[in-house]
């Protein structure tokens, strides 16, 4: 893994698989943004040569960075390494998202200036339950998928907030590294577990509304059994809150 301490504070996170089509416009979209960030790109070895064109980016640009993974380790691991990196080099704030575009990299800038506030909110999620345009274009699947997971989060983990989204701000200057060591899950379940934890953990939390777009170029990493996975792994989750609080309760 590399490491090299960064002159930037803010980190932009994106995980990548078979993206090769989408790292180079989403690359310089956020560069156009002049945000004084690195970016950080964390691809699992994908097929379709997106590591090749990230190493091309990585050269072209010095505040563009790649870690390669041997293979695909799961989206929740590679956040988790992503941000342990944040940590390790020097940055105060990672901003996560996907790849693909469903995330307009124009809606950075919101998510920095609810963190930097006179509030200043840990942890900064993107909602998709407050615009009834937030889900323009999706499928009935995806939609159904997307508002059963926010209903059971907020049911069975008690947060009111978007939990499955990975368009996120977190000021890990104000974090304990360590909260993020109890996220046990790399895959999809990483999402609703690390804020949960951030959550019983007294973490200030603030939600801005957006818009998802379809994607724009690829199809979805999520499959049918990892949703299985996730509602099982989310009963687990809410039994701790209920009754071992104190396992997730760390400070």
């Amino acid at each position: 893994m590399p490491s090299l301490l960064s002159r930037n504070e803010k980190l932009v996170l994106i995980p990548t698989y078979d993206e090769k089509d989408n790292v180079t416009p989403l690359c310089e979209q956020i560069l156009a943004l002049k945000l004084d960030a690195d970016i950080l790109f964390i691809d699992d070895n994908s097929p379709d040569g997106t590591g090749a064109v990230l190493d091309g980016l990585a050269a072209k640009y010095h505040n563009v960075k790649v870690i390669h993974r041997p293979g695909k380790m799961g989206v929740g691991g590679a956040h988790l390494d992503g941000i342990h990196y944040a940590y390790a080099n020097g940055y105060t704030h990672v901003i996560t998202m996907d790849c693909d575009f469903t995330y307009d990299p124009a809606d950075i800038p919101n998510f920095l200036f609810y963190a930097n506030s006179r509030l200043g909110y840990d942890v900064v999620v993107s909602t998709r339950h407050i615009f009834n345009s937030s889900l323009a274009g999706w499928g009935v699947w995806r939609k159904f998928v997307t508002h059963m997971g926010h209903f059971l989060t907020t049911l069975l983990l008690r947060m009111d907030y978007d939990a499955t989204g990975a368009y996120r701000e977190y000021w890990i200057k104000n974090i304990p590294e360590y909260l993020f060591d109890s996220v046990t899950h790399t895959d999809y379940s990483f999402f609703f577990e690390s804020l949960a934890v951030l959550n019983l953990n007294r973490m200030r939390i603030y939600e801005v509304a957006i818009t998802n777009s379809q994607r724009s170029l690829g199809s979805s990493k999520l499959k049918p059994i990892d949703l299985v996975h996730s509602l099982l792994f989310m009963l687990q989750l809410s039994y701790k809150i209920h009754l071992k609080r104190d396992e997730l309760v760390l400070r």
